[in-house]
């Protein structure tokens, strides 16, 4: 599916997620032709993974180089339009897994994330906002873990109780909240 439908068919689940999908759908319309590049130094499209294991009491993260953090498997669109094949192939380059699929290819969430100014790779990064669409994604646990050393230290798999212990990205903590509890309906309504 367009990601534009994608984004417009989205159901959000409150006001923050509704201010969020308005302002992503007027920064698409704005930056037709740059939202799905990092050359758009204000704000593009990002795909993330919010990888489970098959009883749904665990995620996968990786510790982000960048943030000094635990956090969930994601990057840029690159010019991809299939924000899905983007968190899938995130997830991969990021923790090695081959097992990775959707749960669903829908949307799980939407958010507008601020990337403060770093360097990477030797080059200055300007501060510039993540129009994040996260995916609910399921892996093997067993499957053996790489992590990337040039975007993270280490893959884990998390309880999802815990993850307050791991994440120290205040800001993201709501944004994981809301997906445990997607990812526990889904649970429930499937057992």
């Amino acid at each position: 599916m367009n990601f534009i439908k994608q984004i417009e068919q989205y159901q959000t689940l409150n006001e923050q997620e509704n201010a969020d999908k308005t302002a992503i759908l007027m920064m698409i319309e704005k930056f037709s032709h740059t939202i799905l590049l990092r050359d758009n130094t204000i704000a593009h499209l990002t795909a993330s993974g919010f990888i489970l294991n098959a009883t749904f009491d665990k995620t996968l993260m990786i510790h982000h180089n960048i943030y000094k953090s635990w956090g969930w498997t994601g990057g840029h669109a690159d010019g991809d339009a299939d924000l899905l094949h983007v968190a899938l192939k995130e997830a991969q380059e990021e923790t090695g897994i081959t097992s990775v699929k959707p749960i669903s290819s829908e949307i799980a969430a939407l958010d507008i994330l601020p990337v403060f100014s770093h360097i990477k790779r030797g080059k200055f990064v300007n501060t510039h906002l993540h129009l994040s669409c996260a995916y609910l994604l399921i892996a093997d646990e067993q499957e053996p873990l790489q992590y990337n050393p040039s975007e993270n230290s280490g893959a884990h798999w998390i309880p999802l109780k815990e993850i307050n212990t791991y994440c120290s990205e205040a800001h993201m903590l709501p944004v994981y909240q809301k997906l445990v509890e997607k990812a526990e309906q889904i649970y429930a309504n499937n057992q």
